[in-house]
């Protein structure tokens, strides 16, 4: 299998294990969500992991992959917000759990990217 048939699949897999660990360990997600968000926090971490479940299947699928890439990039700058919350949330907690808050903020750059990529290499086989 080449890279560029790898590259959907793996990106299925990191949203499916992200998807699975809003359902499986739901609370470190609520304390990241913003409080500016209407409702209760544990609904936003049920609500953003069926997202993810829902976006790495539709990226295993040829058929659906361009739109679901198109939609993962999305996805990623629309949780940004929660990211930035964490890290300002974490500001003053031991050194590298600081580290960890940070180092999410500019990891959103290369998933929205990949994903991106993952659509334009999918243009054309649908």
């Amino acid at each position: 299998m080449s890279r560029s048939e790898r590259s959907p699949l793996l990106l299925a897999g990191l949203l499916a294990a992200a998807g699975t660990a809003h359902f499986t360990a739901p609370r470190q997600f609520d304390h990241v969500v913003p409080r500016s968000l209407p409702g209760s926090p544990r609904t936003w971490t049920h609500v953003s992991g069926a997202v993810e479940l829902a976006l790495a299947a539709g990226l295993a699928l040829p058929r659906t992959r361009r739109a679901a890439a198109l939609a993962s990039a999305a996805f990623f700058v629309g949780v940004f917000p929660a990211n930035v919350k964490m890290a300002v949330d974490w500001r003053h907690r031991p050194a590298p759990q600081r580290a960890a808050a940070l180092g999410r903020l500019p990891l959103q750059v290369p998933l929205v990217l990949w994903a991106r990529g993952v659509a334009k290499g999918a243009e054309g086989r649908s």
